[in-house]
């Protein structure tokens, strides 16, 4: 059993005493001393987060300040008002997280943070009496190295929850983070212990509500009914080209009641009572998300550009921002920020937020005393320390020439890891069965309602719905929790969004791709994926690995768990894959240096090297007995990880290359530009050049040229000096659109 969020139980307080909702928020004994001049203080804290935002824009001649000067009342209603949140402990485990979906509007959340007093957090997690946002920084905004930049990025910002930009990536990573919310409270809280139960606030705009990553996410959290999850729609109905019914007509309150959510509205963006009432309706509603409907008008105020879409991406001008200024009842003085509003507002959310981190600190502590596995268990958690012995369960694979797929070694080992990492959970775009990824001694991760799991399960179940899960596991991430999720590799097209947002705010989340090449056979082109690889590993910070056998995969879980920083991408084969002897060959645990010498014929330096990654690192191999047959000096390298490889120091790199061999092939069921800096202008590749074909997978890959045959072939001519030309692969792109067109 659980306890109830006391921040929940405020509403119900209310009904039964007839309590106001300043009597909610600040106590009843202190309701005498709220008065007109309490109000007035409120408004100022507004004008001058407005005034703030108009200032940095205008000062960086680029930016936007229309949503700021709009949205600065929800902003402070949620802030002030209802946030558990507390500036001096702004990683405090059980906070409320706020998420500037529009991070466009990157000026509203920098005005907090820095009127909030949000402090600079050390990277072991401890507070620092330096502003997360000081007034310079405002200053500076957009300018580069300043900690503002035109949009929020998690890690260079203290006080940002994740990185926001590209519209919709906030609302659906804030699902993750509501679901990592349910799971720590199923999971870890105990009777008199409700440790967790921290809500979640986005702030959208309209662009967010279009992309259809944020339908994704509305509709599974809905399915999943989050009700610690609330988005805050800025209904201001203007986009950077106009007025939004220029390209939109639909009811959108009505299909998210459609999801399953829980629809308010407030007419008029700057009624802060009103606001604070819908929050509080939030905080009372048991089963469902919530969307609140804010009307607003963007640059409001502003005389000449409320309501147009002009304030929108430019700066308003001097003649206007001093216009609206006056409108506000505000001085024409820059940046200007009076210690009132400052202290008006910190003082609200020490009184809330900064006791209960206080309380929550304290009865951490009692609760390892009391339940000292879990504590343990936990404190590791929040600290990014694996527990002991956390690979104790894995087993090394015997050789065997017949093997399993990778997806099936993969299966095993992660399966190995979850026995020993109780926070890794994960699942798949409804391609469990065939992607293998589902945690065998797990629950699933669904609403108790359903009777088909919990929300302590690590299951999940995402749906067809590649885009969302991407962005949940990062939202999953940011929380602290190790997820991972699964579908073809062909598409992850589908969620390349969420793959380079997870690089860009470096967390651990690990995509995993099964049928990764044209030996998906019958399935067809549609299926077969050939340019993803490359695409995949054109993302800086993403590391892609693509192993040879069950023994790589094995390597492949002990490198990618411990890594705390860095997302990775899993890539594995639907075919059968031979298990090699390692007595033979060399031992797997190359893989940790991203490519590593399989298999040499002497140790002089080679005539001619071959290198491959995945289920072609076995044609390598045929290919590398015939050349050595023939009397040649053949070097096979097997290069999992090309990323890991090109990190290792250039004596590695020589060592395995050695520059003196020019010779050199690589050989991967896809494009050849991840290669060019390895095999040089010297080298040759044997790969995909056009798109597959419907067919039984061996004689698919015969047709495509993956054959011993022409890979020695390859070789030939690299060491003769005549590689393939570049116009020779041009030609056969060719060809094959001429087939096509003929038929």
């Amino acid at each position: 059993p659980t306890s109830p969020d006391p921040g929940r139980l405020l509403p119900a307080m209310a009904e039964a005493k007839m309590l106001t909702i300043e009597d909610i928020i600040f106590g009843a004994k202190e309701r005498k001393s709220l008065d007109k001049d309490s109000k007035q203080k409120d408004e100022l804290v507004i004008s001058c987060l407005r005034s703030l935002a108009m200032d940095a824009v205008q000062q960086a001649n680029s930016g936007h300040p229309g949503t700021p000067m709009a949205m600065a009342p929800v902003a402070y209603a949620l802030w002030a008002r209802i946030l558990n949140y507390d500036p001096d402990s702004p990683q405090w485990m059980n906070r409320d997280r706020f998420v500037l979906s529009m991070g466009h509007a990157s000026m509203l959340l920098y005005g907090l943070l820095h009127v909030a007093g949000v402090k600079e957090m050390t990277q072991e997690g401890h507070s620092t009496e330096k502003m997360a946002v000081s007034l310079d920084d405002i200053r500076n905004f957009r300018q580069f190295g300043s900690r503002c930049p035109g949009h929020p990025e998690f890690g260079e910002t203290g006080g940002v929850e994740m990185t926001t930009g590209p519209l919709g990536q906030g609302v659906a990573t804030s699902v993750g983070m509501a679901m990592a919310s349910k799971w720590f409270a199923s999971n870890f809280n105990k009777p008199d212990f409700p440790l967790f139960g921290f809500d979640v606030f986005a702030l959208a705009g309209d662009g967010c509500l279009q992309e259809g990553v944020s339908a994704e996410a509305a509709s599974l959290a809905g399915h999943l009914k989050l009700n610690n999850l609330c988005w805050i729609w800025d209904n201001n109905q203007i986009t950077i080209e106009g007025n939004t019914a220029w390209a939109i007509s639909e009811d959108i309150p009505t299909r998210f009641i459609a999801y399953g959510w829980n629809v308010l509205r407030v007419g008029d963006a700057n009624d802060v009572e009103a606001l604070t009432r819908a929050f509080l309706a939030f905080r009372r509603e048991q089963e469902r998300p919530t969307l609140i409907v804010v009307d607003s008008h963007i640059a409001w105020g502003a005389p000449t550009k409320q309501d147009s879409f002009h304030a929108h991406g430019t700066p308003l001008g001097e003649k206007e921002v001093a216009a609206t200024k006056h409108i506000y009842n505000w001085p024409n003085e820059k940046f200007l920020v009076p210690n009132e509003v400052k202290e008006h507002l910190r003082q609200q959310m020490a009184h809330r937020g900064g006791r209960n981190c206080q309380q929550w600190e304290k009865m951490l502590e009692e609760y390892k005393t009391q339940y000292p596995e879990e504590g343990k268990l936990l404190q590791n958690l929040l600290d990014g320390r694996l527990p002991d012995n956390w690979d104790r369960f894995f087993e090394s694979f015997p050789a065997d020439p017949k093997g399993l797929a990778t997806r099936q070694s993969s299966s095993a080992c992660l399966n190995y890891v979850s026995k020993g990492m109780p926070w890794l959970l994960g699942g798949s775009a409804d391609l469990a069965n065939s992607c293998l990824t589902t945690l065998k001694d797990a629950e699933d991760f669904l609403p108790p309602a359903s009777r088909w799991g919990h929300y302590r399960g690590r299951n999940l179940h995402f749906g067809i719905r590649e885009h969302a899960m991407g962005s949940v596991m990062n939202g999953l991430a940011l929380c602290k929790l190790r997820p991972f999720g699964s579908t073809f590799l062909v598409f992850s097209d589908y969620m390349r969004p969420p793959i380079r947002m997870a690089a860009i705010m470096e967390v651990p989340s690990i995509f995993i791709f099964t049928h990764d090449s044209i030996g998906v056979g019958e399935d067809g082109p549609t299926h077969q994926p050939v340019e993803q690889l490359c695409s995949l590993r054109c993302i800086p910070g993403l590391s892609v690995f693509r192993p040879a056998d069950a023994n790589e995969c094995l390597e492949m879980w002990k490198h990618i768990v411990p890594l705390q920083d860095e997302p990775v991408a899993v890539v594995l084969s639907r075919q059968a894959l031979p298990t090699l002897d390692r007595q033979k060959f060399s031992s797997a645990s190359g893989l940790h240096r991203g490519g590593y010498i399989l298999h040499d014929s002497s140790s002089s330096c080679p005539d001619v090297i071959l290198m491959s990654s995945g289920s072609e690192v076995h044609l390598m191999l045929e290919a590398h007995e015939v050349l050595s047959q023939q009397g040649v000096n053949v070097r096979s390298v097997s290069m999992p990880c090309l990323e890991l490889f090109k990190m290792q120091p250039q004596d590695y790199i020589d060592e395995v290359l050695p520059k003196q061999c020019r010779a050199r092939v690589s050989i991967e069921a896809g494009r050849h530009h991840s290669w060019g800096s390895l095999i040089g202008i010297d080298g040759e590749h044997v790969g995909m050049i056009s798109f597959g074909a419907s067919g039984p997978s061996k004689r698919v890959q015969e047709e495509y040229g993956f054959t011993k045959q022409a890979v020695v072939n390859a070789a030939n001519r690299v060491m003769s000096g005549r590689p393939q030309e570049m116009s020779t692969r041009a030609l056969g792109l060719l060809s094959w659109k001429k087939r096509r067109l003929s038929k």
